[in-house]
């Protein structure tokens, strides 16, 4: 089997297919984390007010229950319903039961994750490296979309995807584990630093904690060489996003915009091309 899965031509349509179905399930994880996150932390307020822990829907809420339902008219969604993207193309895009449109978000990441686990497939090949990859992809993605919505990244994906790197790291998968020891707490404490000295001269805060520790993850698994290129590419990113929003008008200047996002792109360039990339950027600023 292993000999077998090891043929491209076998290993990245697989990885392309998994990673479709991953990203449905992202799409649920997305929408829902930060709503359980919400729950956990009114029940907490409750319990140290000696109150009833409060039920908004009256059932538990979990990734695997209950079931997807349209937000609409609260048709429970069916499993040929919810095939990835050909149920959305089947339905054109709305809900069987009252033809109330469906967010294009959940076709974009079921497609993006897709593309995303076949090229790492294609670029790392049959092996722990392609397997920590698609790891890695995957929760990207998924804290992404729940910064982008919410301005949160969930300690219970920045924390594991960190831990992950630096196990698979343990044997060389990307980097050295010193590096990737030296990479987690470099990443950390940069942005830690610089939330300080923000937050010292403007007497705001200019970030999230939870910036702290994504950036930290992504040097567990790339290493602390690659850190001047990803907060290089994420402030180039976020910079030009929120320069263009300012000047259309759909965001007014002092609105925060979330900085997960683009730590997360930059976090996928460096897990592809870092290496390539790092090299040009020291041959440009220490020409010989």
């Amino acid at each position: 089997m292993p000999d077998t899965l090891s043929d491209p031509q076998i290993f990245i349509p697989l990885a392309t297919l998994l990673g479709l179905c991953v990203g449905s399930f992202l799409n649920v994880a997305i929408y829902r984390l930060p709503k359980i996150m919400e729950r956990e932390w009114l029940e907490e307020a409750a319990a140290l007010h000696g109150d009833a822990a409060p039920c908004p829907s009256g059932e538990r809420l979990s990734l695997s229950s209950p079931r997807s339902r349209c937000p609409q008219c609260g048709h429970a969604i069916s499993a040929l319903e919810n095939i990835p993207l050909l149920s959305y193309l089947a339905l054109r895009g709305r809900c069987r039961h009252c033809k109330a449109p469906i967010g294009s978000r959940y076709p974009l990441v079921e497609a993006l994750t897709a593309a995303l686990s076949g090229y790492a497939a294609w670029h790392f090949g049959f092996g722990p490296a392609a397997i920590g990859a698609l790891i890695f992809l995957w929760i990207m993605i998924a804290l992404a979309f729940i910064d982008f919505d919410t301005q949160l990244l969930p300690d219970n994906l920045t924390l594991p995807l960190l831990w992950l790197g630096l196990a698979f790291n343990l044997h060389a998968a990307y980097i050295p584990l010193a590096d990737a020891v030296i990479g987690a707490m470099a990443g950390y404490l940069f942005l830690w630093s610089v939330y300080w000295l923000f937050k010292l001269v403007t007497g705001k805060e200019g970030m999230g904690h939870g910036d702290f520790k994504l950036l930290a993850a992504i040097g567990a698994w790339l290493g602390w060489q690659i850190l001047p290129l990803i907060i290089l590419l994420a402030s180039l990113a976020g910079a030009a996003v929120g320069i263009s929003l300012i000047a259309t008008k759909r965001l007014s200047q002092g609105t925060p915009i979330p900085f997960g996002p683009y730590l997360a792109i930059a976090g996928l360039i460096a897990l592809f091309h870092g290496a390539a990339l790092n090299f040009h950027l020291s041959a440009t600023l220490l020409p010989s």
